[in-house]
């Protein structure tokens, strides 16, 4: 049966929502999925982890006995994987009752200073969901993201890039400003200010729609 399965995904005899749907009928299918990531061909590696991917958001709990297995994804060779695992951690913090996420907190925000921009804005763009599900962490976390003014440029992370990822840090922190200590709301109002002069103007606009809601 894992055979077969993994088989039409990489003929392309199964698509990846009939495949998600497989699972949600039957997710002792899910070790499946898993074997899936890790094989050689494209096709049913990266299928195989867009549908957990998926599945993640949709029912985290019966993904969460795995969450070891996306762990390790993180230090995948293949930067896509490691994406797909950065997204699912961040569904499953929901239901992380063993605070697994809380003892690789430094793992997840070191890949803030990856050389990538689409690594680093994955850890931003994940993080509200991280934020409202540990709220513990909140401080933590706004402390990360307040330091993606000063990334390290790199032939793959220019200023530019820094900019949509400033701008990425503004929709994350509107997503849980409110629930963070008045201090905190101090230094993410000033983070914002300092971006409404940016040369990037969807950066300015955005900047300005969230200082408004503040005041």
């Amino acid at each position: 049966m894992e055979n077969e399965l993994l088989k039409k995904v990489a003929n392309k005899a199964l698509t990846k929502e009939e495949l998600r749907q497989k699972v949600k009928q039957d997710f002792d299918l899910l070790p499946v999925l898993l074997k899936g990531v890790g094989s050689p061909k494209a096709t049913v590696r990266y299928g195989c982890a867009k549908v957990l991917m998926d599945l993640s958001e949709e029912y985290p709990a019966k993904l969460y006995p795995y969450m070891d297995a996306f762990i390790d994804l993180l230090d995948s060779k293949y930067r896509i994987l490691t994406w797909n695992a950065m997204a699912i951690i961040a569904n499953l913090a929901k239901v992380d009752k063993d605070q697994k996420f809380d003892a690789i907190f430094n793992k997840y925000y070191g890949f803030l200073n990856n050389e990538y921009m689409v690594t680093v804005a994955n850890v931003v763009g994940n993080s509200g969901k991280i934020a409202l599900a540990k709220p513990h962490l909140l401080h933590k976390i706004t402390a990360e993201l307040l330091k993606v003014e000063n990334l390290s440029v790199t032939p793959h992370l220019t200023e530019e890039c820094k900019r949509v990822i400033t701008e990425k840090a503004i929709e994350t922190f509107d997503l849980f400003f409110d629930k963070i200590e008045e201090k905190e709301k101090k230094k993410v109002l000033s983070f914002v200010e300092r971006q409404l002069d940016s040369s990037r103007r969807t950066l300015r606009t955005k900047a300005a729609a969230f200082l408004k809601k503040r005041r």
